[in-house]
């Protein structure tokens, strides 16, 4: 696609961005299976790792396949915005997180969280960061006042991580208000889009510093690939600091995996349109439902978020959870009885994943420290899938038959 083309929307930004012309031709970015690239001379190789001279140098460092996948999706997180971001690719939503954290926190610096958080990034942020002299606050980012008072009176806070709508509990928080706070005491702000992705979310409007993705997830869409990317609008900043920091991490991708994400990305808008349907139809069935509890979806006028979600966001999305009345054998037995939803963890993937965190992801966890945290035994986590609809609800019927 012509740089100076501008599209309309986002399927052509999905499948076109990024995407430039190889030396052979090929109508696809071939996947560059090499750990290294050679020089024309050794004043090129000076040129190179001097940084006079752009191109590649170690895969490690980058590479032209990641490359494709970088753009689209800086494409499409500054859509219409009128901006400029830096994306690096990782091998993981993990490994981008790693670097995010390390690269803007020193000994000494807190990081201030909510409570809803991915398993990786509360084990990472209570139980490895301390070892660095870095502490983190956890509380409840939906209080603004409270969020505001921790800022106010802690200088030790240097970031801000929010991660909307958050896991598994489907809370939102307010990331405009939220980074007018943050800029107000000089913290740097980062939001973990996972679940929303680019297309129902640009977190990047409301004037954040970061923005992390699992790539794993809808971004790639088939669950063929594990992978990250973190985003930044401080174009220095990512070029050196957090650039070295990655390189340093060793948390790069694989040609293959970011091959499989350009290939995947390209229907994201397609897929996510599918996905936001069969999730509110999902959600109001359950709500309906003699053997549910409650509902978590921010689609849902009941949901708490609800106005949040409204205001930040193009649609509710894909993800939602939902509490059975008879707890965790009520969990165990529904979950037993699935016959073509499928009994796994992670999501993003075009078919429908159930996950039971009290006897999976937090059977480790006491269980005042998930109730704590909104897990309750009962709690289902559902990533609705584009099967056809009437499908999903079929065996959800058969399933809650408890």
């Amino acid at each position: 696609m012509d740089k100076d083309f501008n599209v309309s929307g986002w399927s052509s930004l999905a499948i076109h961005a990024g995407h430039e012309e190889n030396d052979v031709q090929a109508h696809l970015t071939p996947i560059y299976a090499s750990s290294t690239f050679v020089y024309d001379s050794a004043e090129q190789g000076m040129r190179r790792f001097s940084g006079e001279e752009k191109g590649y140098i170690y895969s490690r460092w980058g590479n032209p396949t990641f490359s494709e996948a970088e753009r689209k999706i800086e494409a499409m997180e500054t859509f219409g915005l009128n901006m400029e971001v830096k994306g690096i690719l990782h091998a993981s939503g993990m490994a981008a997180i790693s670097t995010v954290l390390l690269a803007t926190l020193k000994s000494g610096d807190k990081v201030l969280s909510h409570y809803s958080l991915y398993g990786g990034t509360e084990e990472l942020t209570q139980q490895l960061l301390p070892g660095f002299g870095i502490e983190r606050i956890i509380m409840d980012l939906r209080d603004l006042n409270k969020s505001e008072d921790a800022m106010k009176n802690d200088s030790a806070i240097k970031l801000l991580y929010i991660e909307t709508p958050a896991n598994p509990t489907i809370q939102c928080v307010d990331i405009e208000e939220l980074s007018k706070l943050a800029r107000k005491y000089n913290i740097k702000v980062v939001v973990d889009n996972t679940f929303a992705t680019p297309y129902l979310q640009q977190p990047f409007k409301y004037d954040v510093d970061f923005v992390i993705h699992s790539t794993t997830k809808f971004l790639n869409g088939h669950g063929t690939a594990i992978g990250g990317i973190l985003l930044g609008k401080d174009l220095e900043l990512m070029n050196t600091r957090v650039k070295k920091t990655h390189k340093m991490l060793g948390g790069n991708t694989s040609p293959f995996d970011a091959f499989l994400l350009t290939q995947g990305m390209k229907t994201l808008e397609l897929r996510m349109k599918r996905h936001c349907y069969n999730a509110m139809e999902i959600a109001s069935y359950l709500s309906a439902h003699t053997a549910v509890e409650k509902v978590n979806y921010n689609g849902l006028a009941s949901h708490p978020d609800f106005e949040i979600a409204q205001k930040q966001m193009k649609h509710a999305g894909a993800m939602l959870s939902f509490e059975l009345k008879k707890g965790l054998a009520g969990g165990i037995h529904f979950m037993n009885r699935l016959k073509m939803c499928v009994r796994t963890v992670s999501l993003g993937t075009v078919d429908t994943l159930l996950s039971h965190p009290a006897s999976m992801t937090h059977y480790g966890v006491g269980k005042e420290e998930r109730k704590k945290y909104g897990i309750t035994d009962g709690l289902i986590r559902m990533n609705v899938g584009i099967e056809n609809l009437e499908d999903i609800i079929k065996d959800l019927e058969q399933s809650l038959d408890i």
